[in-house]
């Protein structure tokens, strides 16, 4: 390996290209590059090796005896390293990046991916569970779900689902739980990263600014998911966080009101890069799953 050290691959791209095809200007138009590039490459890469490759005449480029000996490793190493090329484009064609925060992820993506993969068996998705912004036309993040209001500058979101909440409690608490006003009575949870207050519930039920009462303060949605099924409070929580607990009854919506909080899920893009089959497939699944969440959330059974 030290000896390539001391050459130039592009040299030695020319050098197989000339030497495959049996003349400079081919070698030129599959490399991409002017007939003089070509030809300064090749007399380098000469020049390197310290012996002529190729003897020039009328009938084109004839390979020296030395050229003879080195032409056909470098076809054969050229060979391998297109199909190392190869593998690693068939690797990139076969996966998709997302990006996704990680309450979500966990409580609700995740759960459902077993429906894409029997659809799509043959892609791998890679969770990528963040809250920072993707950078959807340099990294590897394909396609990124977030909450937001939309209009993101230099990408291109797609509506998913309108963001709703509600109080959640244990069973236990929401015995005591008969009207509105009994929140002043009990323990609220708070998540103190949260995108709204209270009031994106009690003001559509005619509450605006209720008095509540203390309770645990936690800085993830989980956590306080978690401690209201442990019974230490009443959270305010959202559909794809919630909807397993309530579902396996550990938690339990005390009220029939579920309201917007003016953000949304969105399915981000670039606007720059086209979208792949394979993006395409994932953005299909997404939709449906989100809509027949939706649907599954405004039954009169849920809750």
């Amino acid at each position: 390996m030290n000896e390539l050290a001391r050459l130039h691959l592009n040299g030695l791209r020319a050098l197989e290209a000339a030497g495959r095809l049996g003349s400079l200007t081919a070698a030129a138009a599959e490399l991409g590059v002017s007939l003089g590039a070509v030809s300064q490459q090749v007399l380098k890469a000469e020049a390197q090796l310290g012996q002529a490759v190729f003897v020039r005449s009328s009938k084109g480029l004839q390979p020296t005896a030395f050229g003879h000996q080195v032409l056909p490793h470098l076809n054969e190493g050229f060979r391998h390293l297109a199909a190392a090329a190869a593998l690693s484009r068939a690797a990139e064609q076969n996966s998709l990046t997302v990006s996704v925060a990680p309450v979500l992820a966990a409580k609700w993506l995740v759960p459902r991916l077993n429906r894409f993969t029997a659809r799509e068996p043959d892609l791998k998705l890679r969770i990528e569970a963040s809250i920072d912004l993707a950078d959807l036309d340099h990294s590897d993040v394909d396609v990124a779900v977030r909450i937001g209001k939309g209009g993101w500058p230099g990408v291109t979101a797609a509506h998913l689902l309108d963001h709703k909440v509600f109080p959640v409690c244990s069973p236990a608490l929401a015995e005591k739980l008969t009207k509105p006003e009994d929140l002043a009575g009990i323990p609220v949870i708070r998540d103190n990263g949260a995108m709204f207050t209270w009031d994106a519930w009690l003001a559509p039920e005619g509450h605006q600014g209720l008095h509540l009462s203390e309770g645990p303060v936690y800085s993830d949605a989980a956590l306080c998911l978690q401690a209201a099924i442990a019974g230490q409070g009443v959270f305010l929580a959202w559909p794809t966080l919630a909807h397993y607990a309530i579902a396996s009854r550990q938690l339990v919506a005390p009220f029939p009101g579920r309201h917007r909080t003016g953000f949304a899920y969105w399915l981000v893009t670039s606007a720059q890069r086209p979208k792949s089959a394979k993006l395409r497939a994932f953005e299909a699944w997404l939709r449906e799953e989100f809509a027949a969440f939706a649907d599954e959330e405004e039954s009169p059974a849920a809750g």
